[in-house]
């Protein structure tokens, strides 16, 4: 519970997916568990068992909790790397969300196939934008189709290198945003739905910064938000 007593309207926490942990973890030969056929049934239970716990830590801070599953290894999907197939992918994460009450996403952050993980039942798909934009719009008809299961994208728009941070503003991420938003309005998606439906986002994870570019990151993204918001309200 927050010392202050005051609760937050909602409260995200994050947690390696089952395919990556799987792929990250191995046995005394060296071969990832998830290929084991024991070992890697054991793999989404003990993935939904550490969201079930988190998600219950989360819920005493606020009521409203977002579990992301963090699937850095998909961008290796299809590749030697990567042998599982779409419908295993598929069942281990549709196993890990179980153990999530509240809303769960998936967060990826480079280029993978994303029907696969638009094809689950994640709440939300999120992706770094900034540096792959391009990615999510090959798959323009399986995100109609999320959307219209009332799925959300959470734009990972705010790069989380300093660098990148320092030549940013509200009004480059703006246009950036929006260049990446026009592929699917272009598709018949509409403008306001992808608004409505949308969530804005670092990038990826902000651990790499210092503490003081870290604060600048969320503010520009906080800024951004409400930008979008005046410019985009009905």
């Amino acid at each position: 519970m927050l010392s202050s007593g005051i609760r937050p309207p909602a409260i995200k926490g994050q947690i390696t997916g089952p395919v990556t942990w799987g792929l990250s973890i191995t046995d005394e030969t060296k071969k990832a568990i998830i290929y084991d056929d024991e070992l890697g049934d054991a793999v989404p239970k003990f993935i939904r068992l550490k969201a079930s716990w988190q998600e219950k830590m989360l819920s005493r801070i606020s009521k409203n909790t977002v579990i992301f599953f963090d699937e850095p290894y998909m961008t290796a999907f299809g590749s030697a790397t990567l042998t599982l197939s779409r419908e295993k992918v598929i069942s281990l994460l549709n196993e890990a969300f179980t153990g999530v009450n509240g809303l769960k996403g998936v967060h990826c952050c480079g280029n993978t196939d994303w029907s696969v993980l638009t094809a689950t039942n994640t709440d939300i798909i999120s992706f770094d934008t900034y540096n792959y934009a391009g990615s999510l719009s090959l798959y323009p008809s399986e995100i109609k189709q999320f959307l219209a299961r009332k799925g959300a994208i959470a734009w990972g728009i705010v790069p989380n290198t300093e660098a990148a941070l320092q030549k940013e503003t509200v009004a480059s991420l703006t246009d950036r945003l929006e260049d990446a938003i026009a592929p699917f309005t272009r598709k018949g998606i509409p403008l306001q739905q992808l608004i409505e439906q949308g969530l804005l986002t670092p990038s990826c994870s902000l651990a790499a910064l210092s503490e003081e570019m870290a604060g600048k990151a969320l503010q520009i993204l906080a800024e951004l938000s409400a930008h979008i918001r005046r410019k985009y309200a009905k």
